[in-house]
């Protein structure tokens, strides 16, 4: 199996291997899975293209290592867990000969339905079995899945459908979130009304049962389609530079990009970074609360853990429901030993109060970690004494959708943490800060901007349809570089805390979102003539949105209403401003652009201090802006 390091003296010598002579360290890694044929080249990169190749020539299918690699050794090993939204309701498990069986069903499923290797299928499901049945299954026939997070508008998810040009959507008739019932199937009938020409079949799981509307050339049942079939189905060999999935995600530009992920190299880097990361020994029971719509869901609760024969928990719900003891009731009924949340989760059940976390015994607990966004030192330090009890390791782990792993962490019980800092580069991940004219910040106590000088196996190979959106966004900013978007700061022992972003894209509660495409969304609205979006600090997301808007004095009482409802369709709910402003105008440089640096200091409180701004077109703005700030 892969290897997993048990001392600090192990990190420091896997890291000089994997620094000093990289092919062969990921070979070492590579060669503990099953390859239908061996590689030819172990890499082959260049930045400026980009083109990055790992195992070229490798010829293997991912689901074989989930799965039927562990059938001899562990087949009657539970492999998920699926808790539902209903404390009271049902838990299902799935042991890896039964997910094996359950796999090969809906493989054989889509197969049946014209879906054949190198098709894409757009998931719009809740976090319900399926969903991570139905994308194995994809990942076994060798069609590429496209998983959106079921709380995307239709709008958004017509969007998605489109860029992909996917010929089916799986989804669910309804979702449950805590006390809500959610109409899925209603939103993909949405989006397929304003206009999807490639999708064939829309293949639907009877999650509540739902009444829906049904349209007999196009709807299929799950269960209909599904239980016939045979409990085998043989793997599609795939290239390891063949497409697995598309994942899209929020740029600085209104248009989503669809980060693309390839087979071999994702499958090295998440095994291995779910071994080190977490210290999973066999037996133990995994836990990460995020959703399979996020890059976090996909690489750590159903490709990295079932590569490496782990045990993984499913959780349909929401952290509040029925009460602010949920996670906690759930670590306790399962014996979870390490548990995988976002900072946003963690302030939020910090304001409910001490009192939730201390009804539950929480003794299996062995590692605590958080991801989505820098975790900020109260929330940390509440995490380590009310969950941790002071006595289990926290890991801070930063990484992004196109990174496709964890890319820096601490690892429990082998290297320090320090709260706010995520610390240390995993093996083979080589970071270095920049300044603005991308020359090297060599000395430590120092803040940079947060590059990659060498690839790792699970990077971006590509932006869907548009390869030079991927070069533009990711390599052209320091030539020989990933440029992450982010800032950093390197403390005076070579941790590295991230800052976060430094482009026009805003963090709210682990997701990332471009304010082009919140702008977008708000000038949808018949009374708006223009807006400006940005970040400020929030209590509970992290980052809040604060948009200024500029209208054409028709607006009605109900007109903030109205936005929030307008950003909600175009988007979704996650999207929506948490304040809004009414300007008559926005400070702007002579050349017309907005000038955002302003604006996210006067949302921010931070007026002390705006910098020079004689060079804006309208300087006179700036007192209004700040005099109407919320």
């Amino acid at each position: 199996m892969t290897q997993q390091i048990s001392s600090l003296s192990d990190y420091k010598d896997a890291y000089k291997r994997s620094i000093e002579d990289p092919e062969l360290f990921w070979a070492t890694q590579a060669e503990t899975f099953h390859w239908h044929k061996p590689w030819d080249k172990v890499l082959t990169w260049n930045f400026e293209t980009p083109e990055i190749k790992w195992f070229e020539g490798g010829k293997l299918n991912i689901t074989y290592n989930c799965l039927d690699r562990h059938i001899a050794d562990r087949g009657d090993d539970t492999a998920i867990i699926w808790e539902p939204n209903d404390p009271f309701g049902g838990v299902k498990s799935y042991t890896y000969n039964e997910l094996l069986e359950s796999v090969c069903k809906v493989a054989n499923a889509l197969k049946a339905n014209g879906i054949k290797k190198g098709d894409r299928v757009v998931f719009y499901m809740p976090m319900v079995p399926e969903l991570a049945i139905g994308v194995l299954a994809c990942a076994r026939i060798g069609a590429v899945h496209s998983v959106v997070f079921a709380g995307f508008s239709a709008q958004a998810l017509a969007d998605r459908i489109n860029d992909a040009e996917a010929k089916m959507v799986i989804c669910s008739d309804f979702n449950s979130r805590g006390s809500k019932s959610i109409p899925v199937k209603q939103v993909v009938d949405d989006a397929l009304a304003k206009g999807c020409p490639s999708i064939e079949h829309v293949l639907m799981d009877r999650n509540t049962g739902g009444e829906v509307p049904w349209s007999e050339s196009i709807d299929l049942h799950w269960d209909e389609q599904v239980d016939p079939q045979d409990g085998f189905c043989a793997p599609e060999i795939m290239d390891s530079e063949d497409m697995l999935f598309i994942l899209y995600t929020s740029g600085s530009t209104g248009k989503p990009k669809g980060v693309v992920h390839t087979c071999g190299g994702y499958m090295v880097y998440t095994c291995y970074s779910f071994k080190n990361v977490f210290q999973y020994q066999p037996g133990d029971i995994y836990w990460c609360t995020a959703d399979i719509g996020w890059i976090t869901g996909h690489s750590y609760i159903v490709y990295g853990p079932l590569l490496a024969g782990a045990t993984t928990v499913m959780f349909e719900g929401v952290p509040t429901y029925p009460d602010a003891g949920r996670f906690w009731q759930v670590c306790e009924k399962l014996g979870v030993n390490q548990f995988y949340t976002a900072p946003t989760a963690i302030r939020a059940l910090m304001a409910r109060g001490d009192e939730w976390p201390a009804k539950y015994d929480l003794s299996a607990l062995k590692v605590i970690g958080s991801v989505g966004e820098p975790i900020n030192e109260e929330a940390w330090h509440w995490y380590d004494k009310h969950i941790g009890k002071n006595q289990v390791p926290i890991i801070d782990t930063w990484w992004q959708t196109e990174t496709g792993g964890i890319m820096l962490t601490p690892l429990p019980g082998i290297t320090d943490a320090k709260p706010t800092y995520c610390s240390y580069p995993m093996p083979g991940i080589q970071p270095v800060l920049v300044n603005a004219d991308g020359e090297l910040i060599e000395e430590n106590d120092a803040e940079g901007l947060l590059c990659i000088k060498f690839p790792w196996p699970a990077i971006i190979r590509t932006t869907y349809g548009d390869h030079e959106r991927c070069r533009q966004t990711y390599f052209s900013t320091f030539k020989g570089m990933y440029f992450t978007g982010d800032g950093a700061r390197r403390d005076s022992d070579g941790r590295i805390r991230v800052i976060g972003r430094v482009d026009d894209v805003i963090n709210v509660s682990g997701h990332r979102m471009g304010t082009a495409e919140v702008e977008n969304a708000i000038d949808e609205h018949p009374n708006v003539i223009e807006s400006a979006v940005v970040g400020y600090p929030h209590d509970i997301k992290g980052q809040g949105i604060y948009a200024y808007v500029i209208t054409d004095g028709k607006a009605g009482e109900n007109f903030e209403k109205e936005v929030l409802a307008v950003v909600t369709k175009e988007i979704g709910p996650i999207a929506k401003p948490d304040k809004i402003q009414i300007v008559s105008g926005l400070p702007k440089t002579r050349s017309g652009k907005i000038m955002r640096r302003i604006l996210r200091k006067v949302a921010s409180g931070e007026t002390e201090n705006l910098g020079d701004i004689s060079t804006l077109l309208n300087p006179e703005i700036v007192d209004e802006v700040m005099k109407g700030a919320k």
